[in-house]
């Protein structure tokens, strides 16, 4: 059974890893999700960061049913 997730703006935890699956939608929901957070400094590496960060959120997601949290500035 999914369970409810703080990630991707509280999605079902199924729905967050079939998006964290794809790379756009992964890094364009991960920017968003830390500017909605107040995180501007998360927010501006993951822009420019996405693709290694990409694979960093679906280990994070798979192990630890959340995306990866590298800096929380």
């Amino acid at each position: 059974m999914a369970r409810k997730g703080k990630d991707y703006f509280g999605m079902d935890y199924l729905v967050s890893l079939i998006l964290a699956i794809i790379p756009f939608t992964a890094w364009l929901l991960g920017v968003l999700t830390r500017f909605s957070e107040g995180k501007l400094i998360a927010g501006i590496i993951r822009i420019f960061g996405g693709w290694i960060i990409w694979v960093l959120d679906l280990l994070c997601m798979l192990t630890q049913k959340r995306i990866c949290r590298i800096l929380n500035i």
